[in-house]
């Protein structure tokens, strides 16, 4: 595709198989997050969910807030390439709409592993038509196929700013030597964005509900402090460092939340 191309024309050509009877976290998200792209299962789960962590839906809000400021200001500071991995149900304004509207030739390669967020990534790829945006139908526990597929529209030898938000705490026996795949190949400058559970400000709770995305077929599990900060290892942690997620630069317009209320933390480094 040539420079400046955008991908927001293309069609994604396609066979998609869903199972609509077992509850997938990306669609439970949704639900969290008010959508309507989730079906009965998921539905069930969430409510299972919320009737022991009564914060989901605002701890959902929390981490879309955090990916967004995140983003702004990585390209404000410069970044033009962005890798998201468990993008999740398209919900607007997606990452690549906040880097564009700060640099609309910014490119921007989205992977997630449900096949539903594939039926709605035509709304992921609606971008400026100066910049370049991807969907990749990869999961996070194959780095070489996402790495692949991201090589088809980003430059890998140049920084890249990866985003794992809210997607970790789903690869618990993984996660870390994931992380540290990816870091490895990212060039110097690139800038790494993680958002994960915690069962730090509301430990009985955060217990409750990795038991029941377990119990629904997704492991699930909550990082104390010092091992959420073990996927910065090596890199340089830009202010103000680890923090929940409503607490990394706030603006005037983000809802208030207390650290309970997002029970994840977030963070933002830099390869040195």
């Amino acid at each position: 595709m040539a420079e400046g191309t955008n991908h927001a024309d293309t069609e994604l050509d396609v066979e998609v198989t869903l199972d609509i009877h077992v509850p997938h976290s990306a669609r439970m998200y949704d639900y969290f997050l008010g959508g309507t792209t989730n079906f009965p299962p998921d539905r069930e789960a969430a409510g299972r969910a919320l009737a022991v962590f009564p914060y989901a839906r605002t701890a959902a809000r929390a981490n879309r807030g955090f990916m967004r400021r995140a983003t702004r200001y990585l390209a404000e500071h410069g970044y033009t390439q962005f890798l998201d991995i468990g993008t999740g149900i398209p919900t607007s304004p997606n990452l690549h709409e906040v880097a564009q509207e700060v640099n609309p030739r910014a490119r921007v390669v989205y992977a997630d592993n449900d096949p539903i967020v594939l039926l709605h990534a035509e709304a992921l790829l609606r971008g400026s038509s100066q910049g370049r945006t991807a969907y990749a139908q990869a999961d996070v526990s194959d780095p070489e196929a996402v790495l692949k597929a991201a090589a088809e529209t980003l430059d890998l030898t140049q920084p890249v700013a990866l985003s794992m938000n809210a997607l970790l705490h789903f690869v618990p026996d993984r996660a870390h030597q994931l992380c540290e795949t990816f870091k490895a190949v990212l060039p110097r400058g690139s800038a790494l964005v993680i958002s994960h559970l915690t069962g730090d400000f509301a430990p009985q709770e955060t217990a409750h509900l990795t038991q029941v995305y377990t119990s629904a077929g997704t492991p699930t599990r909550a990082l104390d402090r010092a091992t959420f900060t073990r996927f910065f290892d090596g890199w340089d942690l830009l202010d103000p460092g680890v923090t929940s997620t409503p607490r990394w630069r706030p603006s005037a317009a983000d809802e208030p939340l207390t650290d309970p209320e997002a029970s994840c933390y977030g963070a933002v480094a830099q390869r040195p």
